[in-house]
């Protein structure tokens, strides 16, 4: 039994795994129960030529179900990156670091400062290609 299957057998609520970058490990994680995958080379400070989060969620999106949520990480700097990640069938995108620079520069206004920045670049993306809705972002953006 693999350390992921004893977990799952252990713990009986919402179990998601961070770090994959592959297909098979996407499949290994799947068959071992696992309710989510965040893709995620850890913002590249791990190994700086592993393979980048956009990639790896372009291969693992098409070869697993549409029914496992796919979080991603990792290079998320603006509103565009998650345009892509989004377009490439992610189904949330977390921005850490982005965070991290708000709060160094304007302390706790700075999440909040970041959160609206993020939101508002994401909406001109959007608004340049002319894309109603992120549902719609496939359609517009890869």
């Amino acid at each position: 039994m693999s350390t992921l299957a004893s977990i799952r057998k252990q713990w009986q609520g919402k179990l998601i795994v961070k770090g994959i970058l592959t297909a098979e490990d996407a499949k290994r994680a799947i068959a071992a129960e696992a309710d989510g995958l965040i893709i995620s080379n850890h913002g590249g400070r791990q190994l700086d030529a592993a393979v980048p989060s956009l990639q790896a969620l372009k291969s693992i999106r098409s070869s697993i179900s549409r029914d496992t949520a796919l979080m991603v990480d990792g290079g998320v700097e603006s509103g565009v990156d998650i345009a892509r990640y989004l377009a490439c069938g992610a189904d949330a995108v977390f921005a850490g670091r982005a965070f991290m620079y708000g709060v160094a520069g304007l302390g706790n206004d700075g999440a909040d400062y970041t959160a609206a920045l993020l939101r508002r670049e994401l909406q001109q993306v959007m608004e340049q290609l002319r894309c109603p809705t992120i549902a719609d972002l496939p359609r517009f953006l890869k």
